[in-house]
């Protein structure tokens, strides 16, 4: 499965072959037309809480406490539904997870794809 899961920076081009094209930020992509963005779903709910997001500021140092503070939220009733739905997108197909960070290896992005896939 980890070949059809990938992630990248949503402002980038669109291959022909990303197969589904989901958002997971909570904000959307600063700059971006709603209408202009090439996607299939925006699952915001999936998306750490504002609080970790704020909390880990995107900083490289704190990544491996928020990778473990964000699989923590994965498994909670307010993304526990998104996560779930989540899995089901990668079961049926090729999944591009898509952020507006900068860093994407630091990224939930990346978290989300190594979730996914299981190689955690």
């Amino acid at each position: 499965m980890a070949e059809r899961i990938a992630y990248r920076r949503v402002y980038e081009d669109t291959p022909p072959k990303d197969g589904k094209r989901v958002l997971v930020d909570r904000v959307w992509p600063r700059g971006m037309r709603k209408e202009d963005a090439d996607l299939h779903e925006w699952l915001r709910d999936v998306a750490p809480s504002s609080e970790l997001r704020k909390w880990y500021a995107h900083e490289p140092s704190r990544f491996t406490e928020f990778r473990r503070r964000y699989l923590s939220e994965l498994r909670d009733t307010e993304h526990r539904e998104a996560a779930e739905h989540l899995r089901d997108l990668a079961a049926h197909g090729k999944l591009m997870l898509l952020t507006a960070t900068k860093d994407v290896d630091h990224s939930q992005a990346a978290v989300l794809a190594e979730w996914l896939t299981g190689n955690r």
